[in-house]
């Protein structure tokens, strides 16, 4: 039996790209216009960032464990979350989930081994590049990373809180986005990793001056793998 796919999404560009992906691409599972079935639940993304800006992650971990319980209630065999940011708890979420989930990096460095990359700079929120959800699972697996510099940092999370998050894709923010992929180029980096949900929307593979790797549709792709049996 194809089994049913949650979704806990947090903002909502990168959970309907997420979600698209799924759909549109089920197709060359299952046959034309066929995917799994997908549940979505998300609380507001200002519930999720009063405790992220305030550094309080057990509360996230609370609002995952809610989104997920609802999920499991109405047949969900598993659950994903396209936001890397606050996968920072997913130890904390998986240990009292009533479903099984799969984990975002994870499924990047799955990717990242079949590609035989082997150093990646890495792009997403504050929280994400300073925080433990790439580096932990991408020294685990032996794999080599860099991150933006101080200033590139603060640009990239305004960027993706003040415009992306709210469906604003502007042409000078691609730009500076592709400027910061080449100082990692040049740090020796032969690989990106688009670690915000949202970045796949404005940084293409066919003018960053690095391989990208999309979480966002390796998650997805990965989820409909696990729910097709592959």
């Amino acid at each position: 039996m194809v089994k049913h796919i949650g979704i806990v999404a947090c903002s909502a560009e990168g959970a309907a790209l997420c979600y698209r992906t799924i759909c549109t691409e089920g197709a060359d599972f299952m046959g034309r216009y066929a995917h799994p079935e997908v549940t979505m639940h998300t609380y507001p993304l200002s519930e999720y960032m009063k405790y992220i800006e305030a550094d309080n992650w057990e509360d996230v971990a609370s609002l995952m464990l809610a989104s997920v319980n609802k999920l499991a209630d109405v047949g969900a065999d598993f659950a994903i979350c396209p936001d890397n940011t606050i996968h920072e708890v997913f130890n904390i979420v998986i240990e009292k989930s009533p479903i099984p989930w799969l984990h975002i990096a994870e499924e990047v460095a799955k990717e990242v081994k079949r590609q035989k990359y082997k150093c990646l700079g890495i792009l997403g929120t504050r929280y994400l590049m300073e925080g433990p959800v790439y580096s932990d699972t991408l020294t685990k697996m032996g794999i080599n990373f860099k991150i933006p510099e101080k200033v590139d940092r603060e640009r990239i999370n305004d960027i993706i809180f003040i415009e992306l998050v709210n469906g604003k894709f502007y042409e000078k923010s691609r730009a500076y986005f592709e400027e910061v992929i080449g100082k990692l180029k040049n740090e020796d980096c032969d690989a990106v990793v688009l670690g915000c949900t949202e970045i796949p929307l404005i940084v293409i593979p066919e003018t960053s001056p690095l391989p990208t790797l999309d979480s966002t549709r390796l998650l997805a792709r990965a989820a409909l793998r696990k729910a097709i049996g592959k």
